[in-house]
């Protein structure tokens, strides 16, 4: 009985121990004396190292996150020697589906013209087309400069009203100005290449009314002969041709793509052309040009 009692005592005092306490502190934990120790022999005992404390935050665990950018070291297993266990980040393997490919060069149009010497060859156009514009345009400057001075036997604007008064003309005073002012100016920006369309556009309109009015001055048609309406027609003709067709290079407006390559402005401003003259017809004058 009295061994048996002894041995119990025995026991319990081999089991209490200092860590059944709640408030005993865990002893300090040398990281660097554990890493730089021999491994051959037992497992260490914790409590008997001393230094670092037990890591408790985020930088306890890894002060410094740029040592990983680099070469990742770990300690040797047998003399406790660095060794590159990872390669650097300019060494790592590249994966193709890991790699976004560069967006695609979109080229966009250049709205500058070409260089003159990239641009097609036109030959004599440009001047075969000056030629025209001169001889057209000043032909009309030459007879609205006698309508508005009566310079070389010109009827000057009284002979111009009552000449149209006596062709029919119900306004006979508007359409003398209008006359006037249209072959002035649409001669001399004709000449000089400035909105060429518009231009010849108003001289087309104010030569079919005297077309018209020579035309309407007998009966049947009148296109040979001496009242006959030939200088007319070709007037009407090549005006019509230099609305299509631009001024060439050789003018004011020569650098201009409507210059030398026309296109649908050139048919629209021909067809308000035809028209004006067809309402200039209706209104200042009276009845159906087409009658």
């Amino acid at each position: 009985m009295s061994d048996t009692g002894k041995d119990e005592s025995d026991i319990k005092r081999t089991v209490a121990g200092s860590y059944d306490q709640p408030t005993v502190r865990f002893p300090n934990y040398d990281v660097s004396r554990r890493e730089g120790s021999s491994h051959a022999g037992s497992s260490h005992d914790v409590s008997t190292h001393e230094g670092r404390s037990i890591p408790r935050t985020d930088e306890d665990f890894d002060p410094d996150p740029t040592q990983h950018l680099g070469v990742v070291q770990r300690t040797g297993s047998r003399h406790g020697e660095s060794v590159d266990s990872t390669p650097s980040i300019a060494e790592a393997p590249t994966y193709s589906y890991a790699s976004i490919p560069p967006a695609p060069e979109v080229k966009r149009e250049s709205v500058v013209s070409p260089p003159v010497e990239l641009r097609p060859r036109r030959g004599t156009l440009d001047l075969g087309l000056l030629i025209l514009r001169v001889a057209i345009g000043g032909t009309f400057v030459f007879h609205g400069l006698q309508k508005l001075t009566g310079i070389a036997n010109g009827p000057g604007m009284d002979g111009v009203r009552d000449m149209l008064a006596n062709s029919g003309w119900k306004y006979p005073d508007l359409a003398a100005i209008m006359l006037t002012v249209g072959e002035l100016a649409g001669g001399t920006m004709l000449i000089l290449g400035v909105a060429t369309p518009l231009a010849a556009g108003a001289l087309l309109a104010v030569i079919i009314d005297a077309w018209l009015v020579r035309q309407a001055a007998q009966p049947g048609w009148q296109y040979s002969g001496p009242n006959g309406t030939e200088y007319e027609a070709m007037l009407v003709a090549a005006a019509a041709a230099l609305t299509l067709t631009g001024p060439g290079r050789y003018a004011v407006d020569g650098r201009r793509g409507w210059a030398t390559r026309p296109r649908y402005g050139s048919m629209i401003a021909l067809v308000a052309a035809i028209a004006a003259a067809i309402c200039t017809w209706i209104f200042l004058h009276g009845g159906s040009p087409f009658s």
